[in-house]
């Protein structure tokens, strides 16, 4: 058995930091890129290899503000105005 730190003491430089888009510490300082979603490329990194990193963030995981009223407005036949117009008698 060895006296000191060892190997250990020598790892006290980082690497990975966190990324602005996902938010993991997976951008790469020295390569410019995040091994997690490929920032700052536009499109984001996804492998077929990779089917639970690709349900983790797949539609329906966030807020889905806008997405998840379709559904309701595509059975009123996206309508805008009002269905019953008033009519004076």
């Amino acid at each position: 058995m060895t006296k000191g730190v060892g190997r250990t003491g020598t790892r006290n430089d980082k690497t990975h930091t966190l990324c602005r888009r996902c938010g993991k510490s997976s951008y790469h300082i020295q390569k410019g890129v995040c091994s997690s979603c490929g920032y700052p490329g536009k499109k984001m990194r996804r492998f077929n290899w990779a089917a639970k990193a690709k349900r983790r963030r797949t539609l329906g995981t966030g807020r889905m503000k806008y997405l998840k009223h379709i559904p309701r407005r595509f059975k009123n036949g996206f309508r805008e105005r009002d269905p019953y117009p008033h009519t004076k008698n």
